[in-house]
């Protein structure tokens, strides 16, 4: 796939229980090209972060993501300082949505900025790079 510049929108929220709801929506930012106009929505995925106490002291991060084109996945993996690494993941999908087998997502702060890797294992295609992006927090 051809590079392209997308924009981004993750909000992270609390309700006072131990999980905090999680969404994100792209949206096409290049100049329109293949059939996209600059603005069109990309994706959305929706969930939870969960973080729980991990063996030998260490701090496990559980992850839960729907997307609106026929898959849902479950992350579990391990926070390091700011670095969330998250190795672990169970993939399931519809008959429809296209072949995605596994991802891994890495996510960590960088100068006061919400840094992420995804890499996807799809289409039959080894594990490799999907997006990443340097997120800097929204002011009011």
């Amino acid at each position: 796939m051809d590079g392209f510049h997308y924009g981004q929108e993750i909000t992270f929220a609390s309700d006072g229980r131990p999980a905090l709801g999680y969404v994100s929506h792209t949206w096409w930012a290049d100049e329109p090209r293949d059939g996209r106009e600059t603005g069109s929505p990309l994706a959305t995925e929706t969930g939870f972060w969960r973080v729980q106490p991990g063996a030998d002291g260490a701090t496990d991060v559980e992850v839960t993501l729907a997307h609106p084109f026929g898959i849902a996945e479950l992350y579990v993996g391990a926070l390091t300082g700011t670095r969330i690494d998250l190795s672990h993941n169970v993939l399931i999908r519809t008959a429809t949505a296209r072949e995605v087998t596994r991802s891994v997502r890495l996510y960590g702060l960088v100068e006061g900025d919400l840094a992420y890797a995804i890499d996807m294992e799809a289409g039959g295609k080894p594990m490799q790079s999907h997006l990443s992006a340097r997120l800097h927090r929204a002011t009011d």
